[in-house]
Parts: structure tokens; C-alpha cells; sequence
């Protein structure tokens, strides 16, 4: 799912400048400014988009926001690189035609980096089974990118790291839409650098990288030092040093790029390091004239090493073509000696030749790498689209111009006349697409700048070539007052022969052409020397002799033989030209989209914007020329459909649906009800808005409803999410209990396999373990075992006879507490109850309890028995103990009279010993216990069967158990109030059958003596 990519508002300036309310360059700088500051660092025009360097790290280029344009169109989101990237990739796959790409701007602007933004976007857009090639292509495009800084950039006064170097890279697609490869085109390395460069300016980076960088071998396998200073070719521009470069680390990472690219070996690494080494001594070559004809080498060393370098045969053959050179003239060869200022041009130029040479290898050696598979005929295998990237140098303005800043602005005039044709041919085709009557544009069109350049025979390139092959000594001033014959009267050219009071303009040197981006004055110095760029035809022979394969594949042309007739060689000039005409030619082809990138200051700051460095690229970058033709007829439109999507809000009729016959109705009643009848038209399938006023106010007013539509969405979506919500937790339920059902049915159905047939078993499926419940099922188990055991105790409880269930009761309520702690309890004896009503005393007993069933209502008696009793005195007595429902009854052995009455409430507990005795302290809350002792005639135990009775009852009465305390022959109890322990004893002097209570050892001691 794309990512949500916030809209922008008024707050952010305006997005695109053709909704400028005034246009001219200070709103043009001045809304830069605004958006820079508000970390906006993109804006259209139309469907240009400028970029400003925001020189930090910014997160707006991962997997969101590519998503997030993924297939839109370039409205449909706030300006971004990534709108024009998948714009071209849109028209590839969709119409199945080629687009390009052109960025432009100076250096430090930050071209290069656009150029890997867009590749990066490309590669993350593109169909899964393509992504592994473009990102090999992308892998390595950034390799080599390291490579041709290294060998195309340099340091100026405006950039540490400017490239020197024009490039247009095709990605190469298959009829699927996906990446089969790539080629790069570069245009105009500037060659004069290597042997010049001004105050504050390095050469091209590999110099100083292989100086610093290389290891100490190295540089004495090169017959090098590591000195700067030592190398004139190198030193010119003063300090070497730059804080933003690291020429240790560089030099490294290019080493490895040139092997990770796959150059064929490591000696063909070894060998341009050579040729850099050889250009470097080159420099160092100088001369001392003979009689001002002839010229020697003042000091053989630095001669030495360029032969031994570039694998000569010996230093003398060198020394004779930098000091000589080889005419032929029929069958005759003639030998024509140099004096020193022709030999040092002779060395020069051939160190930028050299130079040219092993750039335009190293750019063939990474085409070969990418190049798209070809038959054997060199025909691609595959048909398919492709997208151009135009990476070029912007317009330059220097406070010395020369030939390179001649050539690079006429790029740049014939980039302008490309993008102002393509405009207006694109608004004009528009118009007559959607039936809206098609406005004169008025605009500066720079043809006359570009003749003034190229045209056949009367441009400056023309004039140019001209003087270089005219026989005889041809200067600078001769062209520059030729020039100003030619071009006298020309509005767009001037100098100071036909301006003499302009004083800025120096006699017989300077010349000053309008170009569209503002004048530029132009130094003819060396302007012949750099467009004849001509190298001797025996230097040429000398390196395709050298013993280097790879310096001799470099110069195939030195073949011919000295007497083989050569053709002139075009200039530098007229090679530029072919190749911008060519390149104007493929980009015409392509359906073109534009980044103008812009650098907010000079010293690579995030924060401060330069406003008048600003204004200057604005201009020369012709983003005012851009917006007006933008501008012109209409600021803004847009389909019916993105119209209505935008503002039909702001019309009950449209809003949410209009139910109108088409779209285009829907627009029409939107423009009408919006007062926008006469500031708008309607094509076939557009809206055109004439004014940006009127954009603003819709803008507007669609901000003053977008709250209460907000308001109302949140509240649906609220809505819907507790729906939703419900919806889940009543399914979750209904799954939980269908679940929770089943495991029930399959637990209950392992209960019935496990215990099938346990009613026919002895012990009915005692020994049986009870299977495992599931988790939840626990207190399921809990009663269904329950049920189990009740029903096996109905099972054993079926075998005793009815009226002996009761009894059975008590005796397992008494051995709950006695089992296995008493050694008799009577637990296998029949339980009577009531052991007096069958006795000597049975008639006035049942006299006794006749008058207390009167008295007192008692419904039964659970027990009733003769007992001795004791005292606080240690006295003893022989009493009737009855105990009904709630009340413990105590009478008199005479009369059976009522002797006390004691609630159950009263009992706290029973105290009895584990031995057979029947001693028994009821324990009662008065502190005043009842101690007794049963009387037996024939040695009956029935202490089991008194706290079964009690234990029974107490449970019944109150719900819960009465604690029954078992000691080893002596029993606390309390009697008056105070502590006293009774002792159970055998005595040889008790001869009868009743036991009988006495004093003790001590004052509290108590002892129940019986016989033995």
C-alpha cells in the first residue's frame, strides 16, 4: 500500500511556478527561497521540475514514496524527481516510445546526483524478473561513476568536484518494459586542463590521487615522487589540498571500481596509471632554442621516463617527434624542425591527446560491460524502448571565458531552442487535441544565437575552421577582426573593434556574444589552437609502436604509412557541433522531461541561500523564458476526472456524485455555480483555467470545507472500525464457542471409550486415570468427575442395605478424622445409638426422656449413653449423656433428672485419645469443658461412633467440619476456667469394669485410671 505523502499548501509556497501571480525573476527566486527554507526543495514548471541541492540527506527517496508515485501522474502529488521518472517510464510502457530525460545545470548543482536518484527509481519500479538487471546496470553505472570522476572531474573555483565532462546515458528495455542494459555517449572533456589550469584549480583528480594515494612501489615502478610541486602539469593552480577530497581514500575506491566494473585485467589498470605517470613527465619536458629554428631537451630524465612509460624504443625517437616533425610531399619525406614555443605546443598536444584517448577507452571499456546483447551483425536481439538520461554541463560564465566555456553554452543555446520548440509543439498539439483555439505565443526564440554559432560557412565554428586550414600564419586576432567583418551589425555579437567606448571589452582579444542566458565575453586567445586540437601524424605512429597492446589499440590511426595521404582531420569545433546536432536530433526523437537543478550557494551549505548566485542560474537556465511559454494561453488545467476529484466538493450538485449525464457536464455546472464562466474553457477532455487567481481561489475555498468533510469521514470510519470491530469479536466468539463445543463432544467422547464397561469391573474403574482436559475444559472435568465419583459411590452404596446406609454415613464421617490415627474405633461393629433404653436403668430412662420430649420437643436422639464425668474438684460421677438434634443433655444415674443442657452452639471441638480408652473432652466456649469417659460392660469401643454422630450433626447445623483433635494418652481440657491435662492409665488397683477419674501428680494433672 503507497504511502500516505502529506499535500502541500499555501504555507509551502507555490508548488509550481506557472501559478505565479507575477512573473519575473525575483518571484522566481524569491518562491525558491521560500520553499528551500521550508525543506522543499522541488518545484514544477508544468511538467519541469526544478531541484534545488538541499546539500544535507533528506528521507524522502525509500520504498514509501516510491510507492507513492508509482503510477501516478505528476499532479497527483507534491513536486518530486521520482513524478518525472515514472513519467518517462509511464511513456515507455504504455505508448512503447523512448523518452529522455534531460538534466541540466552548473556544477555542484547536483546533476549527477538526480541522474542516480532517477536509475534508483527506475530499478525500484521495475517488474520483478528486470529488477536484478537494472540493478546490475545500476551497480555498475555508480562503479563506473567513480571511474569517470576520477578521470573527468576536477577541482574549479566553484565546485571541489566538478565534472569536466558532458554525458548521456540510454537504459535499454525489452519489449516487457524491463532493463536489458545501457550506453553511455560523453561530450567535450575539457582536454585543456590537463596541461593548464587557472590559480585555485586542480587538474582532473587521478593525478593527484595517484600521487598521494599510490603506494611507494608504485610510484617508483612510475619513476615518480610524491610531490605535487615536482609536476608542472599539476601545480599550476597552487595548493593541491582540498578538505572536501581524500585523494588516499579515492584513489583506493577507484582501484577497486575499475576492477569491480571488470576491466579485462589488472594490467590494463597497471598501463593508465602509466599513461597518467607519462603525461605528468610529459609536463616536465623542457626546451632551449638552438638558433631559433631549432630546439633541444634541456634535461633528459623527465624524456627517460615517458619513453620508458609508454614501452618506446628508445628516448631519441621521442625527442625527435616532440622536436620535429615528418612531412611527406609526393614520394619525398621532408623533416621540418621545431622551435622551442612549436616544440612545446607539440608536447602539450600530446598530453591531451593522450589524455582524450584513454578517457574515450575507459568509456568504451564500460559500454562494453552494458551494452544490450547484440547478434552478430551488431544488432540488438531484442526490441524495445529506451530511457535517455542527459547529464550536461549548464551554462558557464567565468571571469576568463574560452573555447570550453564557447562550446559549452552553445550546448546549452541548442538544449534551450530544443525545450522551446518541444514546449510550444507540445501546448499547441494540446490545444488542438482538446478544441481550444490556439494564442500566438511571443518568446525569445535563440535560433539567431545558435546560426550565429553554427551556421555552414558564415557561423563562428565555420570562421573557425576556416582560419585553421588556411595556409600561412593564421593568429587569434586574425579571426576575431574576420569575425568582426562577418558579424558587424549582429545584434547578438560584439567587441571592442565595434563598440569602442566599451571599455570592458579589451581590443584585439575579447568578443561578446547576448546568448539567452545573458552576455558572456568570450577571450579569442588560443580559441585556434583548441579547435585545430591536431596531433602530428608521426606521434601518432610513435605510440601505435609503443610496446604497450593497450596503448597501441588506442591510436589504430597510427598505422598508416608516413607517405599514405591524410585526409584533414575535423576540428574540435566542428566535432562538437556534429555531436550536438546529433544529440539534438536523438532528444527530438524522444518525448523529453526536464530537471533543472540549482545550487543555493557556493559553500555547500544546508542552510544558507544565496540569492543573487540564485538569481544567476535562474537566468542562465532560462526559467523565466520556461514559465512565460508555460504560461501563455492558460496557467492551469487538468482532466474532467482529477477536476472533479479536486473541487467537486465545493458543489452540492457534484458533491459527493454528480448524476449528470458525463463528467464534462458535471465541470460545466462546477465552472458555472463557481463564477468561472468566462476564466475558463472546455476541451474534450480537459479544463483550462485561464488565470492562476482563480486556481488560488478554489484552492481556497476547497480548504474551507475540507474540515467538515474530515469531520464527517473520521466519523464514518469511525464507524465502520466499532463495526468491523463487533463484527470480529461476535465471529471470534462464535468460533471460540463452536470450537470450545467440539472439544467438549471429543473429551466427553474419550471419557465414555476410557471408562466403558467399568460398571462391570470390582472396584468400577477406580484404577482407571482420569484423562486430561483440555485448557478451559478443567471445570468440566472437575464435575464430570464429580458425577463419577458419586456414581461409583452409588455403585458401592447399592450393595449395603437401606437401613444401614445411615449408619455408613457415620462411620465414614468418623474415619475421615480416625482412620489409621486410632487403633479401634468400632468401625465393625453395628452402631445402636442409643445404648441406655436396653439397659438396667431402661424404665426410668424412658420415663425420663418421655417428659423431655414433652419439655423440650426433641424430635430424636442420635445417641445416648452412660458416662463418668470429672470436675474441676477431680471428682467423679456417673451421668446420662443424650445427644439430640441441636443440644447435648446431661442426667442424673439416679432419677434421670436433667442435670445441664448444652446448645451445640456452645462446642468449639472434641478431643479423644488414639488409643482404646473412651475417654472424650467436648471442648466448649465457657472454658468449662465436658470430660468423659464412656462406661462399657464388655470393652466395646464407641468413641467412633460418638464423633461420627457429632461430626454429622455439627455439619448438618452449620455447613462446615467440627475439629476433632486425637492425642497420645492425655488430653487438654479446661475445668473452672483453668488448664488441665487428663491422663489415660491402667491400674492394677481398679477392679472394676468402670474406669474412674482422680487427682494426678501435679495440681492440674488429672488421671482416668482403669483396669488392666
Amino acid at each position: 500500500m503507497a504511502a500516505f505523502i502529506s499535500e502541500e499548501t499555501k504555507e509551502d509556497g507555490i508548488s509550481d511556478f506557472v501559478l505565479l501571480e507575477n512573473i519575473n525573476i525575483d518571484s522566481i527566486v524569491s518562491n525558491l527561497q521560500f520553499r528551500f527554507q521550508r525543506s522543499k526543495f522541488y518545484t514544477y514548471i508544468g511538467e519541469v521540475v526544478v531541484s534545488v541541492n538541499p546539500y544535507r540527506t533528506i528521507n524522502i527517496y525509500g520504498k514509501d514514496y516510491v510507492d507513492g508515485y508509482k503510477g501516478r501522474e505528476i499532479y497527483e502529488r507534491p513536486p518530486h524527481i521520482f513524478a518525472i521518472a515514472d513519467a518517462a517510464h509511464k511513456t515507455l510502457k504504455r505508448q512503447n516510445r523512448d523518452s529522455c530525460i534531460v538534466i541540466s545545470g552548473e556544477s555542484g548543482a547536483g546533476k549527477t546526483e538526480a541522474s542516480k536518484i532517477i536509475m534508483r527509481y527506475i530499478a525500484a519500479v521495475t517488474n520483478a524478473s528486470g529488477q536484478t538487471e537494472i540493478e546490475r546496470v545500476k551497480n555498475v553505472l555508480i562503479q563506473t561513476n567513480i571511474v569517470l570522476e576520477t578521470f573527468g572531474n576536477a577541482k574549479t573555483t566553484r565546485n571541489d568536484n566538478s565534472s569536466r565532462f558532458g554525458k548521456y546515458m540510454d537504459i535499454d528495455f525489452d519489449f516487457k518494459g524491463d532493463p536489458i542494459g545501457g550506453h553511455i555517449n560523453n561530450y567535450l572533456l575539457e582536454k585543456s586542463r590537463v596541461v593548464f589550469q587557472q590559480p585555485g584549480e586542480r587538474n582532473f583528480h587521478v593525478f593527484y590521487q595517484l600521487l598521494i594515494g599510490g603506494s611507494e612501489q608504485l610510484l617508483k615502478d612510475l619513476s615518480l615522487k610524491r610531490n605535487v610541486q615536482e609536476y608542472r602539469f599539476v601545480n599550476q593552480g597552487g595548493d593541491s589540498k582540498v578538505s572536501s577530497l581524500d585523494d588516499v581514500r579515492d584513489h583506493r575506491l577507484v582501484v577497486e571500481a575499475m576492477k569491480s566494473v571488470g576491466f579485462e585485467n589488472e594490467a590494463h589498470i597497471q598501463v593508465l596509471f602509466r599513461l597518467v605517470a607519462a603525461i605528468m613527465h610529459l609536463g616536465n619536458i623542457e626546451y632551449e632554442d638552438v638558433d631559433g629554428e631549432r630546439c633541444t631537451v634541456k634535461d633528459r630524465a623527465p624524456l627517460d621516463a615517458v619513453t620508458k612509460l609508454l614501452a618506446l624504443k628508445d628516448s631519441e625517437q621521442l625527442e625527435s617527434a616532440l622536436a620535429s616533425r615528418v612531412v611527406a610531399a609526393g614520394r619525398d619525406v621532408v623533416a621540418k624542425q621545431h622551435n622551442r614555443k612549436d616544440a612545446e605546443y607539440v608536447r602539450d598536444a600530446l598530453a591531451k591527446a593522450m589524455y582524450d584517448r584513454m578517457f574515450t577507452w575507459i568509456v568504451k571499456q564500460i559500454n562494453d560491460k552494458i551494452e544490450p546483447p547484440k547478434d552478430r551483425a551488431g544488432v540488438r536481439m531484442t526490441r524495445g524502448s529506451v530511457i535517455g538520461v542527459l547529464d550536461i554541463y549548464g551554462f558557464e560564465i567565468f571571469d576568463r571565458n574560452s573555447f570550453e566555456q564557447f562550446c559549452i553554452n552553445y550546448c546549452n543555446e541548442k538544449l534551450q531552442q530544443l525545450f522551446v520548440e518541444l514546449v510550444l509543439k507540445q501546448e499547441q498539439e494540446e490545444y488542438e487535441r482538446e478544441g481550444i483555439a490556439w494564442t500566438h505565443v511571443n518568446y525569445f526564440n535563440n535560433k539567431i544565437i545558435c546560426d550565429l554559432v553554427e551556421q555552414p560557412r558564415t557561423g563562428i565554428i565555420a570562421q573557425l575552421d576556416e582560419a585553421c586550414g588556411t595556409v600561412g600564419r593564421v593568429t587569434d586576432e586574425t579571426v576575431l577582426e574576420a569575425m568582426n567583418t562577418q558579424y558587424r551589425g549582429h545584434e547578438h555579437y560584439t567587441s571592442r573593434a565595434l563598440a569602442a567606448t566599451d571599455k570592458t571589452l579589451e581590443h584585439k582579444r575579447d568578443f561578446r556574444i547576448r546568448h539567452y542566458a545573458g552576455d558572456v565575453t568570450y577571450s579569442i586567445l588560443n580559441f585556434l589552437d583548441k579547435n585545430r586540437d591536431s596531433l602530428f601524424q608521426d606521434l601518432k605512429r610513435l605510440l601505435h609502436s609503443s610496446g604497450l597492446a593497450l596503448l597501441k589499440m588506442m591510436w589504430p590511426d597510427g598505422a598508416k604509412d608516413i607517405a599514405e595521404v591524410n585526409k584533414r582531420p575535423l576540428t574540435a569545433g566542428s566535432l562538437f557541433r556534429n555531436s550536438m546536432q546529433q544529440l539534438v536530433q536523438n532528444l527530438g526523437s524522444k518525448v523529453p522531461f526536464y530537471v533543472r537543478c540549482i545550487k543555493p550557494n557556493d559553500i555547500k551549505s544546508a542552510s544558507l541561500f544565496d540569492i543573487e548566485r540564485v538569481r544567476h542560474q535562474v537566468l542562465y537556465l532560462g526559467l523565466l523564458e520556461n514559465v512565460r511559454i508555460r504560461r501563455a494561453g492558460f496557467a492551469y488545467r487538468a482532466t474532467f476526472q482529477r477536476f472533479l476529484q479536486r473541487y467537486k466538493c465545493l458543489v452540492p450538485g457534484t458533491w459527493p456524485n454528480h448524476r449528470l449525464a458525463s463528467d464534462k457536464d458535471a465541470v460545466a455546472l462546477m465552472t458555472k455555480e463557481l463564477g468561472l464562466v468566462h476564466e475558463s474553457q472546455l476541451g474534450k477532455s480537459k479544463v483550462f483555467v485561464r488565470s492562476p487567481q482563480s486556481v488560488f481561489r478554489l484552492e481556497d475555498l476547497r480548504q474551507s470545507v475540507l474540515p467538515v468533510i474530515v469531520t464527517l469521514l473520521q466519523k464514518m470510519w469511525r464507524g465502520y472500525l466499532a463495526r468491523r470491530l463487533f463484527e470480529r469479536k461476535k465471529a471470534v466468539y462464535t468460533i471460540a464457542n463452536a470450537f470450545r463445543a467440539y472439544k467438549l463432544r471429543a473429551y466427553v467422547r474419550l471419557l465414555q471409550s476410557t471408562f466403558k464397561g467399568v460398571a462391570s469391573m470390582p472396584d468400577y474403574g477406580k484404577r482407571i486415570a482420569w484423562p486430561s482436559p483440555p485448557r478451559g475444559l478443567q471445570p468440566f472435568s472437575g464435575y464430570t468427575q464429580s458425577i463419577y465419583r458419586r456414581w461409583r459411590a452409588a455403585k458401592i452404596l447399592s450393595r449395603i442395605p437401606a437401613d444401614q446406609r445411615g449408619q455408613m454415613r457415620l462411620k465414614l464421617s468418623a474415619a475421615e478424622v480416625l482412620l489409621r490415627k486410632r487403633t479401634n474405633w468400632g468401625f465393625n461393629r453395628q452402631w445402636t445409638a442409643d445404648y441406655i433404653k436396653n439397659s438396667e436403668h431402661s424404665d426410668r430412662y424412658s420415663a425420663a426422656l418421655a417428659t423431655l420430649r414433652t419439655t423440650d420437643r426433641i424430635q430424636n436422639i442420635h445417641f445416648a449413653h452412660m458416662a463418668i464425668k470429672t470436675n474441676r474438684f477431680r471428682k467423679s460421677a456417673l451421668r446420662a449423656i443424650l445427644i439430640a438434634d441441636q443440644f447435648i443433655y446431661k442426667l442424673d444415674d439416679k432419677k434421670f433428672k436433667l442435670d445441664k443442657k448444652m446448645p451445640f452452639s456452645e462446642i468449639t471441638g472434641l478431643t479423644v485419645t488414639n488409643q482404646s480408652d473412651q475417654l472424650v473432652v467436648i471442648h466448649l466456649h465457657n472454658n468449662n469443658d465436658l470430660v468423659l469417659c464412656l462406661v462399657t460392660n464388655n470393652n466395646e469401643d464407641r468413641i467412633g461412633e460418638l464423633v461420627g454422630i457429632f461430626r454429622h450433626l455439627w455439619f448438618r447445623l452449620y455447613q462446615r467440619e467440627l475439629r476433632v483433635i486425637i492425642t497420645n494418652e492425655s488430653a487438654h481440657c479446661m475445668l473452672g476456667k483453668k488448664s488441665h491435662d487428663v491422663t489415660v492409665q491402667r491400674d492394677s488397683s481398679v477392679t472394676s469394669s468402670t474406669p474412674t477419674f482422680r487427682k494426678g501428680a501435679t495440681s492440674t494433672g488429672i488421671v482416668l485410671a482403669h483396669a488392666p
